[in-house]
């Protein structure tokens, strides 16, 4: 698994489950172009509204997990708003044009260890795809999932083939309180883990970035920012990342990513849901 992208398909895709998962919803679609080509970490992006409701920009979804030999890829989906609620409402049988697999996947260490997988809310959706793998390739894998609560939890029934499955909500209503980042400095520690993968919200990646890297371990990240095209044209998903040349580049999330090494995301420009151009960033306004 390289993390390069591995061609893209566009399909008419029929629905062939919609279940409730927590505050969520697992949708499983047909379609095989995309399921064979798919790695962990890349996104498929669903047309939203039928014929006479159409909507403009597609609704992009991390790939929770693929079934090459059944053609099926899934994705979880959040009620968040007119587009995402369409989808949610998608019955068995009905047809959703899907393109994907999109941007760039996850990488595995040259050598197997200890790996820590850690989700923040439905942002957890592609780490256990990602796990399977690692599991395939001689990784421990120590799984740590969080959200705000109880009810906005995704996955932790899936996680029981892991080595450690640690879970927090900000409130106590399961797992340890706190944030999902709390418990890294002890698991690294403990584990003398090497490698971590995170995808959630920003706040929580710059966090984990932080603690990684004073642990001496190597973080990637998938990052949550908004897509309105998934194919690197609207240039609405970008972020100040510094390029092997050490010039940071407004970078595009989509194509650029979305999974990214954690250390070159300029996280000082990203705060409170909004990206800022760092003055030293090329192009910048002087």
């Amino acid at each position: 698994m390289t993390g390069r992208d591995t061609g893209v398909c566009q399909a008419t895709a029929r629905v062939a489950g919609n279940a409730p998962a927590a505050a969520y919803r697992h949708l499983t679609l047909d379609a095989p172009g995309i399921a064979q080509l798919a790695q962990p970490g890349q996104f498929v992006a669903l047309t939203v509204g039928g014929p006479t409701s159409a909507l403009l920009l597609r609704r992009s979804f991390s790939i929770h997990r693929v079934d090459p030999a059944a053609g099926t890829v899934e994705i979880v989906v959040s009620d968040a708003g007119p587009g995402t609620a369409w989808i949610t409402r998608l019955d068995d049988g009905e047809s959703v044009d899907i393109v994907g697999p999109l941007g760039r996947g996850f990488t595995l260490p040259d050598a197997p260890g200890a790996a820590v997988l850690i989700g923040g809310g439905y942002g957890s959706a592609p780490m256990f795809w990602l796990a399977n793998v690692l599991r395939e390739n001689g990784f421990a894998i120590h799984h740590v999932l969080g959200a705000a609560s109880a009810d906005r939890l995704f996955g932790a029934e899936l996680a029981d083939p892991a080595d450690e499955l640690i879970v927090t909500t900000d409130d106590g209503s399961q797992g340890e309180r706190g944030w999902v980042s709390d418990p890294l400095p002890g698991l690294l520690e403990r584990t003398g883990a090497k490698a971590v993968y995170a995808c959630g919200p920003m706040g929580m990646l710059r966090a984990v970035t932080e603690i990684a890297t004073a642990h001496g371990a190597r973080a990637e990240v998938a990052v949550e920012e908004a897509m309105a095209c998934g194919i690197g044209v609207c240039m609405t998903c970008v972020l100040p990342v510094v390029g092997a040349d050490g010039v940071t580049r407004m970078s595009r999330s989509c194509v650029d990513g979305p999974i990214f090494d954690a250390t070159t995301v300029r996280w000082d420009a990203v705060a409170g849901g909004r990206v800022a151009v760092p003055a030293d960033c090329l192009g910048a306004p002087r």
